[in-house]
Order: structure tokens, then C-alpha cells, then sequence
């Protein structure tokens, strides 16, 4: 823990925040465009935005596709019970808190500095219902009561990988027990060609739920660029027209598929166990470029 920090405040506006952390190097970043938002980047991976005169703002691309399941787990404005796998700066928990007032919710961060960085930095709400607790995401979902969450979202990265006992069927039986019957589990997924982890994560959720929706960019599902897809999963039906008129309607257009197109993009490929699961492929490095 500990690290070189810099001033806040200039003259000129907010300066960088730079401290080492538990996973690597934070940076907090002013948003040049937005008077109190912030980008999060660690060992220069960009990890989170948040704006915090305006929590229900997403920049990011696959917070966007997430956003829409939180938006469509439940009637508008209804309180939910979320938990998230993964924290980063707590952008997902900010927007389900402020679109959705009175909801329940726990966040699972294995990094503690970097929690205690963002805490500082970019302090919650104090009236959200937002529990963070620095712990690894597979332990601290062990720790959630049965049937507690109508959604899970699991957006997990160690340098710039997921882990691989985030990847399992083992770990989807967890994510199970944890939600309500009709509850949604949603992961954002990074890979690129030739789409191996894409389509061992499809086979592993389809061996566990009755329906998937998979939303990502044509150029990532044609495995022509390394990139990130949303993965959605529910007993429950899920809302395949709403997620695709929302999905298409973004400012970075993705496509959602679902059915006999997604089980015929995982090609056979077989669900991953604990004892066949590997990280995510590590992203080029022209990615962050």
C-alpha cells in the first residue's frame, strides 16, 4: 500500500491522482469534457468512469450494455438486491443506486487500497445502500445468502484478465444459489480472436441457464478485433427485444444474439470446470493505445 499521490487541485482544474495499489498503479483521471468525472486506470488499463455530478452517465461501452440490464431486471425504479463481483470505482453500484433509489446492494473488491483510494477520491453517496467488501469475488459470494440478488454482475479483471476460477461451472452453481429464481447474472467478457474464452464462457453458462443473450460489437463477434462482450443469463425469460433496441441504439452500436445464432457461435466448444479453467487472453497492447 502507500505511493506517491499528487495534489488535487490546481490552478488549472483537478489534477491526476496516481497511487500504487494492491493490483498495480491506480490513475484517476479528470475528464477534460465533464467538470467532476473521473477515469480509473490500472497499469494503464482503463477500468471505470464515473461522473459524480451525474452517477447515471456511462462511458464506457460495456457499462452502457450492462446499464440496460440493470434497467431491465425489473420495472423501472424498482428496488433491486445487486451484487457486484468486482469493483473498480463503483460506477455500476453508483448507477443502480441512482436509477433505481432504495436499492440494495454489495460490492465484492479484492483490491483494499484501491477501494480505499476510490473511497477517498470519489466518495459514495452516503445515503446509497452500497456495502464494499474487500474480499476475492469467489470467496465473497460464498458469503451471500440463498436466493438474496435478482442480479449478479461479475466484472472481474487481474491484469487486465479475468481469473480463472471466475470462469467455471462451479462458479455459475455459486452465482445460482446466490440469485432469486428470476434473477440475472450478467459478465463482462474480453477476448478476441480466435474467440476461445467467448465461447467456452457461452457453453459453460448455457450448461447452467435455460437463456442466454450474448451483447457485443459485430467487428468483436466476427473475431476481427480484441474487444469486450456482455454476457447475460437467466432462468427467467430475458428481454431479448428491449436489450437489442437499446444495444443498437447506443452510440457505439452492438448486436445482441441469442438462441440457436449463439449456440451456433460457440461451436461446440465445452463448458470450462474448475479444473480446465484458464484467465482470459490478455488484451494486445494496442488496445490501450
Amino acid at each position: 500500500m502507500g505511493g506517491s499521490r499528487n495534489t488535487r487541485q490546481t490552478r488549472r482544474g483537478p489534477a491526476a491522482v496516481v497511487e500504487a495499489v494492491d493490483g498495480g498503479l491506480a490513475q484517476l483521471v479528470p475528464d477534460p469534457d465533464r467538470r467532476r468525472a473521473w477515469t480509473l486506470l490500472v497499469d494503464g488499463a482503463p477500468q471505470s468512469h464515473v461522473d459524480l455530478d451525474d452517477p447515471a452517465y456511462l462511458s464506457f461501452e460495456y457499462q452502457r450494455r450492462l446499464g440496460h440490464v440493470i434497467d431491465l431486471v425489473a420495472p423501472p425504479g424498482r428496488p433491486v438486491h445487486v451484487l457486484h463481483l468486482g469493483g473498480g470505482a463503483f460506477t455500476l453500484a453508483r448507477y443502480a443506486a441512482a436509477t433505481r433509489p432504495r436499492s440494495t446492494q454489495q460490492v465484492v473488491e479484492r483490491d483494499a487500497s484501491l477501494v480505499q483510494l476510490v473511497r477517498r477520491e470519489l466518495p459514495l453517496d452516503p445515503n446509497a445502500r452500497i456495502r464494499v467488501r474487500s474480499a476475492d469475488a469467489r470467496a465473497g459470494l460464498a458469503k451471500v445468502p440463498d436466493g438474496w440478488a435478482d442480479l449478479v454482475i461479475a466484472d472481474v479483471f487481474s491484469g487486465a484478465r479475468t481469473p480463472a476460477h471466475l470462469t467455471s461451472t462451479e462458479f455459475l452453481d455459486e452465482v445460482r444459489r446466490a440469485l432469486k429464481p428470476s434473477g440475472v447474472y450478467a459478465a463482462n467478457l474480453a477476448d478476441g480472436p480466435p474467440l476461445a474464452h467467448l465461447r467456452g464462457q457461452i457453453a459453460t453458462a448455457a450448461a447452467r441457464f435455460a437463456g442466454l443473450a450474448l451483447i457485443a460489437d459485430a467487428a468483436v463477434l466476427r473475431g476481427k478485433r480484441f474487444g469486450n462482450a456482455v454476457l447475460v443469463a437467466s432462468d427467467a425469460p430475458l428481454p431479448l427485444a428491449e436489450l437489442t433496441r437499446r444495444a443498437a441504439s447506443d452510440p457505439h452500436p452492438g448486436r445482441v444474439e441469442h438462441g440457436r445464432a449463439l449456440t451456433d457461435f460457440a461451436g461446440g466448444a465445452l463448458p470450462v470446470t474448475d479444473d480446465t479453467a484458464a484467465a482470459s487472453p490478455a488484451p494486445p497492447p494496442s488496445v490501450f493505445r
